[in-house]
């Protein structure tokens, strides 16, 4: 759908966005249709990125980043839901926002969210030697996240059955491609550029001492009384309580939290409710080719 044709679209939820490529990756038809805007986005030295695969731990580590960037006042969080406070700069939903018209209308030092993989992202990022934050999840429960998230959100395409779902992510033909290319090429680029790759088990695991990383990167020395609060107020339960974190803002034709809530579970090791024997002997096979040329691990449950 080229951009001309979006001017008077409206998008209401009665049907789902469809998906198309850009460069061989699934995207919203939404976000195909602004690509070259995207592509030539132009980054500030001061922009913060916040990347990661979908369903990965975006919303909790900027609600993280966020309460780090101010030292652990709880009420500056409050000021506006997390998609106004960290544009989602390939995001148009006609109607309901676009994220590169929000970035450029921000002040700086900006925030700002991307599920690009990395060669899809706008190059000024790393010419302008911006500071990103990549989360990767281990695919498993990536994939499960992901599939509910697709059935509460109109604004992606219908993730079909369960069983169809699981192939279509093993063929990485869902939107922001293969989870498999994404990991792994901001894995390889951390090296070269100012990329922070942090792990969503580990921050389940032990959220201060991933936190406190954070806030080294960020350029901010915290106390231990500031990081316990920050631990609290990220923490799932809270989360799942703030209408300012937790997408309850977005109309309910949009994202229905009556067929999957936005905030879920949170959990490592959900994946075990959904896949059967089968799937699970398959996902490990298909995933030890896949990851055998990289020292990049996951975990799957602790």
């Amino acid at each position: 759908m080229a951009l001309n044709k979006m001017e008077g679209f409206k998008f209401d939820g009665t049907e789902r966005l469809a998906a198309d490529y850009v460069k061989g990756i699934l995207q919203p038809i939404t976000t195909c249709a602004i690509w070259d805007q995207i592509w030539n986005f132009q980054a500030k030295p001061d922009d913060l990125l916040v990347s990661t695969y979908p369903k990965a731990g975006t919303t909790w580590t900027q609600e993280i980043v966020d309460l780090i960037q101010n030292e652990g006042d709880v009420d500056k969080g409050l000021r506006a839901p997390t998609h106004i406070r960290f544009p989602f700069i390939e995001l148009m939903i006609p109607s309901v926002a676009s994220g590169l018209e929000q970035a450029n209308a921000m002040p700086s030092p900006r925030n700002l969210k991307t599920h690009l993989p990395i060669q899809l992202l706008p190059p000024s990022f790393l010419e302008k030697n911006c500071k990103i934050i990549y989360v990767a999840r281990n695919p498993k429960d990536n994939m499960v996240s992901y599939y509910h998230f697709h059935r509460m959100n109109k604004s992606l395409p219908a993730p079909g059955t369960w069983e169809e779902y699981f192939e279509s992510f093993l063929a990485g033909k869902i939107c922001w491609g293969s989870w498999y290319d994404h990991v792994k090429g901001w894995w390889e680029a951390k090296d070269q550029h100012r990329i922070l790759y942090l792990f969503y088990e580990d921050l389940k695991m032990n959220p201060k001492h991933e936190i406190r990383k954070l806030a080294e990167f960020i350029g901010k020395n915290l106390d231990d009384e500031v990081l316990d609060k920050i631990i609290h107020h990220t923490s799932f339960d809270i989360m799942k309580q703030n209408p300012m974190a937790n997408y309850s803002s977005i109309p309910t034709e949009i994202m229905n939290h009556s067929i999957s809530p936005f905030m879920r579970k949170g959990e490592v090791g959900d994946w075990k409710h959904h896949f059967t024997v089968a799937q699970n002997e398959r996902f490990d096979e298909d995933y030890k080719k896949k990851m055998a040329n990289t020292s990049l691990t996951f975990r799957f449950q602790f």
